[in-house]
């Protein structure tokens, strides 16, 4: 791995490498009717010498011609122990969510090289680390996009996180509030909401899994600050991702988009 990443970084040069694009027709099970195209980028972050590979969805031109919306969804996967490919384990809320016009990039968070997230001790302090380098990635992505798609909505940006991914999420939007307007965590657990109206922050819930004491805001809090958390009673944490069953991914779709949709 550390091989590949020097040849990335000799490659990488303003720090875009090769894109390999799969256009691909969403099925009507999944209840997708547009043609959605997926690239993959290799980028490198020259500042941190670290690769940060991602996925981009979005609608193929005269589908968004039609949509006429730009608005960025990044996308952060939950804890996938360093596997490869964890950045396209969503691909299902991707391309529903591309599909409705929307440019959903997917972050490789986890390298071969990272260390493993720790298992011990209290996840606010031995995982900081790991949400702080997620951080750093969407600080990345978001420059890099701005850089090469001028054309996309970045007045309106929006996070969405599985687990440790919303965990990074929720993070980013404590420490960085005036770059995003709004943050869908998907079942995060161990990082504190934050207690803020700005960005708008919504969050669907597991019917298996509790968020550690002190993560979500009391009932007060959500009505105070215009906090939504909705409880999923029929999918438990590791069926958010593509494991998950059609009837529950087009749920988990449809509240989403409910979300991203309002004003």
């Amino acid at each position: 791995m550390k091989i590949l990443l020097s040849i990335l970084l000799l490659l990488a040069g303003a720090g875009s490498l090769s894109a390999q694009q799969k256009p691909s027709v969403v099925s009507a099970a999944k209840s997708l009717t547009s043609v959605v195209k997926m690239d993959t980028l290799n980028w490198v972050d020259q500042s941190r010498k670290r690769f940060v590979p991602v996925a981009i969805y979005e609608p193929e031109k005269s589908i968004a011609s039609q949509r006429k919306l730009n608005q960025v969804i990044i996308l952060s996967h939950g804890y996938g122990q360093n596997q490869w490919g964890s950045y396209k384990a969503y691909s299902y809320l991707a391309n529903f969510l591309a599909s409705k016009g929307y440019t959903v990039v997917s972050i490789q968070h986890e390298l071969s090289t990272d260390d493993l997230l720790p298992t011990t001790g209290k996840p606010i302090e031995t995982r900081w680390s790991n949400w702080e380098r997620g951080v750093q990635n969407i600080l990345f992505v978001i420059r890099e996009l701005k850089r090469t798609r001028p054309d996309l909505d970045y007045k309106h940006l929006n996070l969405i996180g599985h687990s440790n991914g919303g965990d990074m999420s929720m993070l980013f939007a404590t420490q960085h509030p005036e770059l995003v307007d709004k943050v869908i965590s998907l079942d995060n657990r161990r990082m504190p909401f934050p207690r803020v109206s700005k960005p708008r922050i919504y969050s669907l819930r597991s019917s298996d899994q509790p968020a550690d004491e002190g993560v979500l805001p009391a009932p007060d809090e959500q009505q105070q600050f215009g906090i939504e958390l909705v409880k999923l009673k029929n999918t438990i944490h590791n069926e958010m991702d593509d494991n998950g069953k059609a009837w529950q991914q087009e749920e988990i779709n449809q509240l989403v988009l409910g979300f991203l949709l309002k004003k």
